[in-house]
């Protein structure tokens, strides 16, 4: 692909199906100049390096979030939209969370939906300081939420960069998880037995129940504040 072919909207795009195949440290400009059929030289026309290169591609995957109108959705029905949506896209993009504590990403991506997330609390009733707050606790919360799964296809990818046989590994550390587990009762009793007496709605997950939680507790302020 010659270098005035090539624009920075296809570079990041590469950028990101690499990272979701093998995360941050499976990514390489030069690597990734040959997936696209240029030269290194080529590749840094458009980007600097590549940490410009991760923090172009983890705004990008903010773009993804379909995000709600505030003006014609309630406001809990909206922030629900907010955190599944952005749930959902860090399942898809294991590598981002690692790639935010190590980059600041804040571009039009990440902007767009911390804007909407502000209108939606705005709307419901809260002081400008307490949709900031309100924002950050619901984020907080799903990254929170995410970060098992997402841990979870990290090391997958870092299996499959260092040829280390995922099945055989994950059957070890399932040994040893459970070993470790035996030494405390109420963790073994929930590995032999399904909890008894939890009611939860129908199609319920843990991140549901975790959420509606937490918009209670913003309701139960705002209803305090009115």
């Amino acid at each position: 692909m010659p270098r005035e072919t090539l624009t920075r909207e296809q570079i990041v795009t590469a950028a990101v199906a690499v990272l979701d195949a093998e995360g941050v440290a499976g990514l390489n400009v030069r690597r990734l100049g040959a997936r696209l059929g240029v030269a290194a030289t080529a590749m840094y026309y458009y980007v600097k390096s590549k940490d410009e290169l991760v923090t172009l591609a983890a705004d990008s995957v903010w773009r993804e979030l379909e995000l709600p109108d505030p003006a014609v959705i309630e406001w809990r029905s909206a922030a629900m939209l907010l955190a599944r949506e952005l749930h959902a896209m860090v399942a898809r993009h294991f590598w981002l969370l690692p790639a935010m504590s190590t980059h600041v990403v804040y571009g039009p991506g990440k902007a767009r939906f911390d804007d909407c997330c502000l209108a939606v609390f705005e709307g419901a009733g809260f002081s400008r300081t307490d949709a900031d707050l309100a924002a950050a606790t619901v984020l907080m919360y799903v990254i929170g939420a995410a970060h098992g799964s997402a841990a979870e296809r990290a090391w997958q990818a870092r299996m499959r960069r260092t040829g280390v046989d995922e099945d055989a590994r994950r059957e070890e550390v399932m040994a040893s998880i459970a070993e470790t587990v035996r030494q405390f009762p109420r963790l073994l009793a929930r590995s032999t037995s399904p909890p008894v007496g939890v009611e939860t709605l129908p199609g319920d997950t843990g991140f549901e129940f975790g959420l509606r939680t937490v918009l209670d507790g913003l309701e139960a302020r705002l209803d305090q504040e009115k």
